[in-house]
């Protein structure tokens, strides 16, 4: 590469999602939230990149592919700085932090073996909070875990 031009090693989105500021500990968590592992689009990871906020973080960049917001939700469990950016024709059309809703359902498993939603036919419910870091309480058994630990389903 000469000193006088620069090239992008990746190219520009024309349409797509990318999703900024994943801890760089969740990045392929997040990925496979995203069930990215097998598709067949042009995709993009970014891994421990500088991040003046994080220290290190992730980034994922999937061309001709949006994502519904309980996706999201699910993202905001491990990775609750992560930011979505939608792109339509090479142009950021909307900007917007992930959220982790109050109450989470059938995304969560408890990790109480005994929990009643582990052993009968029904559907995860979690309380959750942000603050300092993602903690969730299973509605049936109380039991807390936290959100980078958490095992999506």
């Amino acid at each position: 590469m000469s000193t006088d031009k620069k090239h992008l090693a990746v190219a520009a989105l024309r349409d797509g999602t990318v999703i900024d500021h994943i801890p760089a500990a969740a990045l392929f968590k997040a990925v496979r939230i995203l069930g990215l592992e097998n598709t067949s689009k042009s995709l993009t990871i970014g891994n421990n990149l500088a991040s003046g906020h994080l220290g290190t973080k992730g980034i994922i960049k999937i061309a001709d592919t949006f994502f519904t917001d309980d996706v999201f939700n699910r993202i905001a469990v491990i990775a609750p700085t992560a930011v979505v950016n939608t792109i339509r024709n090479y142009e950021v059309v909307e900007k917007r932090r992930v959220s982790l809703p109050a109450v989470i359902e059938g995304i969560v498993k408890c990790p109480n073996p005994k929990c009643i939603s582990n052993n009968e036919p029904m559907r995860t419910r979690f309380e959750a909070s942000d603050s300092p870091e993602v903690t969730l309480r299973c509605h049936y058994c109380r039991r807390t875990v936290a959100g980078k630990d958490a095992e999506i389903i």
